[in-house]
């Protein structure tokens, strides 16, 4: 019997599941408090950015052979995704596309 992490095709649905229910998070969290206000915007990049980690995450099972090598990549893009994450909510680094 194959596990899930043996089976590309059900590891990928999980994959791309992992987005939309960390999106759902700041969308339940509008419907009871004026704290979290996301746009339309807001969305579209977060999803982005976690649907694209996500799919480089899912090559890297796919195609890195080592399990050493895998996490290191798997480090090294989320690692990205955080400091992008960061730069865009508060400027960490004071880019043009800093947020407030």
């Amino acid at each position: 019997m194959k596990t899930i992490m043996n089976n590309p095709n059900k590891r990928l649905l999980i994959i791309l599941t992992i987005p939309l229910l960390l999106l759902s998070v700041p969308l339940i969290a509008m419907q009871f408090s004026d704290e979290v206000n996301w746009s339309l915007f807001d969305f579209v990049v977060a999803g982005i950015l976690l649907l694209g980690t996500t799919l480089i995450i899912e090559l890297i099972l796919r195609k890195v052979k080592t399990k050493r090598n895998r996490i290191i990549l798997a480090i090294i893009v989320i690692s990205l995704l955080l400091i992008t994450w960061a730069e865009l909510a508060v400027g960490v680094f004071g880019t043009p596309f800093a947020g407030s």
